[in-house]
């Protein structure tokens, strides 16, 4: 056993030198070093102090991340959320209220104190929910279809493809199965009727709320609608089937006289990059910019050079990308399930989100003068601004607020820096 031993360990020794053992190591360090960033992140807990006496406390469990920006970081555009929970938190400072604001991740976390308002998201809700006092409200912030409903949709979705093209792909975003809403006094919510219809099963209280957008354009005067009449853009992030870019894809291969731009986070889906190459990155009429900043000026080059989105999304809260593309005078071609509210007027609302009705709502779109396509974009654009701000969405949230806690708004010290510091 001991020349076992010795053996084991002159190996070990000889093996330490080589370089691919020293970098394995090191990359053992720096991820266990990173997850233990991340895990640190999700458990601790940021307090927040309104600038006068306080009125009680609040608790927040949603996205965290924006909480940990250093001063002059910029708030990420990646998401609205971002933005969308500073705000949330400082609405309540803004109201009087001391914040405590947890990571929607953090499972450990047990209140301590007595708290007059609790907001959450999905899973988190559930569990923090009962271990409050009795006389604390708790206030649902729902950021998406019922999961229910979103998780039936996206799966009917690749079981349609499964049918269509004769493959299985696993590359699927289903929500944790809660019990939020039943455990909630009221809610609020980002997006449509459809979106409140999945929720209403429970009788509760819903005020609806705008979804912010990261970015305002300025109108395109030059824009030039008899080039880009047949150009259009699909922008989504993951869950690429939920969102129908596959649809959209097969469709647009099916025309190749009409032109597709496809913005989001392909790389990551190998599984659908795999099964959609061909239209991806074979076809002379689809163009695959993969990830794009939409605070940049390639995302503003990009819409210039289209005249409209299409996004046949299965399921949604209230999209975001829709809203920066509304911003972006782009002429929208969505789902009713896409969340945002659209008239005639400057769009088409999809009903079916076959491949036919999106070539043929595609067609309807062309097919338009250049008059009526750059008065439809000006309309879009115009909704967007006057709809879909961080403006509207502070106001909207502190005035709900304010309604369910009493408090009146007239009592707010309002906070209008761009970031919170911490």
């Amino acid at each position: 056993m001991k020349l076992q031993s010795k053996l084991l360990m002159k190996i070990k020794g000889h093996v330490q030198k080589y370089k691919l053992y020293i970098l394995a190591r090191e990359i053992k360090w720096i991820l266990e070093k990173h997850l233990k960033t991340v895990s640190d992140l999700h458990e601790r807990v940021v307090s927040l102090k309104p600038e006068g006496p306080s009125k009680g406390n609040v608790l927040i469990s949603y996205i965290s991340d924006a909480f940990y920006l250093r001063p002059g970081e910029p708030m990420p555009n990646s998401h609205t959320n971002y933005w969308e929970a500073v705000q949330i938190a400082r609405t309540y400072l803004d109201l009087g209220y001391s914040v405590d604001v947890i990571s929607r991740y953090n499972e450990t976390f047990v209140p301590r104190k007595t708290y007059a308002v609790f907001t959450a998201i999905r899973k988190n809700f559930q569990r923090i929910a009962p271990l409050l006092n009795k006389d604390c409200i708790k206030i649902l912030h729902i950021d998406g279809a019922h999961w229910l409903f979103h998780n039936t949709a996206e799966l009917r979705r690749h079981l349609e493809l499964q049918q269509r093209r004769g493959i299985t792909l696993t590359g699927l975003r289903l929500s944790y199965p809660n019990l939020a809403i039943e455990k909630a006094d009221c809610a609020t919510i980002l997006g449509n009727e459809f979106t409140v219809g999945t929720h209403r099963f429970a009788n509760k209280r819903m005020y609806r709320v705008p979804v912010s957008t990261p970015c305002l354009y300025p109108w395109q005067q030059d824009k030039d609608f008899d080039t880009c009449r047949r150009r259009f853009l699909w922008l989504g992030s993951g869950a690429l089937v939920h969102k129908g870019l596959d649809l959209v894809l097969e469709a647009f291969a099916e025309m190749p006289e009409y032109h597709l731009t496809v913005c989001g986070p392909i790389q990551e889906d190998r599984d659908f990059k795999r099964a959609f190459y061909k239209e991806l990155y074979c076809m002379s009429n689809i163009y695959t910019v993969g990830w794009v900043d939409v605070a940049s000026g390639e995302f503003v080059e990009i819409a210039k050079n289209c005249v409209g989105l299409i996004y046949p999304s299965s399921s949604e809260g209230q999209s975001g990308g829709v809203v920066t593309c509304l911003h972006a005078g782009l002429i929208p071609i969505i789902s009713y399930e896409s969340g945002v509210d659209i008239t005639d007027e400057f769009g088409i609302v999809l009903r079916e989100c076959s491949i036919q009705e999106i070539r043929k709502s595609i067609q309807e779109v062309s097919e338009r003068s250049s008059k009526e396509l750059r008065v439809m974009a000006r309309k879009a654009w115009e909704f967007a601004r006057a709809n879909h701000t961080r403006e509207r969405f502070a106001e909207e949230y502190r005035n709900i607020v304010a309604h369910i806690t009493g408090v009146s708004v007239g009592q707010a010290r309002l906070s209008h820096s761009g970031h919170m510091q911490l």
